[in-house]
Parts: structure tokens; sequence; C-alpha cells
């Protein structure tokens, strides 16, 4: 694969964040999620115009990519400390990417002085988030379209001046 490299988002990538995001929920969830469960979550890829207005309306967005610049992961954090999504690649799960784009999205919380992230964990992430210190603050229950059955956790995090995490 090479190199992999963490950036600011850019006007154009929202083409590869909506294919990493697909390929996400349908093939790297897979193992946590049955397939009616996958498609009520992720029907279809979405259009590159809703990444592009979600990373301009004031969250900050970091996309990770590869030597060739194709984006094999993204992150994005709301002023108020949310991390909406976290979506990596299914060839790159497991490869550290993941908590590279975290990485930044830490630095740029601590930049503003946030309080606190958090966050509502698929199954698939939620030990990613554990390993850096979130705790589950509730497994949560919902009905997708359709009537489908899914859960996530809702995960919190303090960042306090003596967290050195």
């Amino acid at each position: 694969m090479g190199e992999v490299t963490v950036r600011p988002f850019r006007p154009g990538d929202g083409a590869g964040m909506a294919a990493v995001q697909f390929r996400s929920v349908r093939e790297g969830a897979a193992p946590h999620y049955d397939q009616a469960q996958l498609r009520a979550w992720m029907p279809a890829p979405r259009e590159a115009t809703w990444y592009e207005r979600r990373a301009a309306d004031g969250r900050t967005t970091f996309v990770a990519v590869d030597d060739h610049d194709r984006i094999v992961g993204y992150i994005d954090l709301e002023p108020d400390g949310h991390i909406d999504h976290l979506f990596c690649d299914p060839d790159v799960i497991g490869t550290g990417v993941a908590a590279r784009l975290f990485q930044a999205v830490e630095a740029a919380a601590r930049a503003s002085a946030m309080p606190r992230l958090y966050v509502e964990a698929s199954e698939a992430a939620r030990r990613l988030f554990e390993r850096r210190a979130f705790v589950v603050v509730a497994r949560r229950e919902l009905v997708l379209d359709g009537g489908v059955k899914i859960h996530n956790y809702a995960m919190q995090r303090t960042l306090g001046p003596s967290d050195q995490r």
C-alpha cells in the first residue's frame, strides 16, 4: 500500500470519502452486524456533495491518503467535541490508519481547548475508542428504515490539562 499521510480535508475529497464510508460499513463492519443491518445503515454510497457540505459547516475534517492521494480513511470533529464520522477502507483496517486519524482530531481538540470528546461508536469502532480512554456511557438501540434494529455505543473521554494520552 505504501505510506499513508493524514491531512486536512480539501475540496474535491467528497467522492473518496463516500467510497470509504460505503466500503467501511458494508465490508469492514460485516463481522459485527448482519446484512439487513448493513443495508439499512448504508443502503448506497452518498453523493460526494454531501461530504463537501459537511466539511464546510464548521467541523474539522481530516483524511488519510495513500501515496497516490487516494483517500483510505477520514474523521471529523464538530465544534462541541463530537466525533461524528471515523471510517477507514477495509484494506487498511488494523494498520494504524484510524489511530493516526484520531491523533489528528485529538490534537485539534486540544488546540481548541475542548474539555471532552464524545462519539456514537459502532460495534466495530468500540475497541478503538476504548484503547484511547473513551468509556461507554450507554449502549444505544436504534431502529433504522424498514424497522431494522441496530446498536451502537455512546462513549466519551475528558481532555483535562493533566491528561497526556
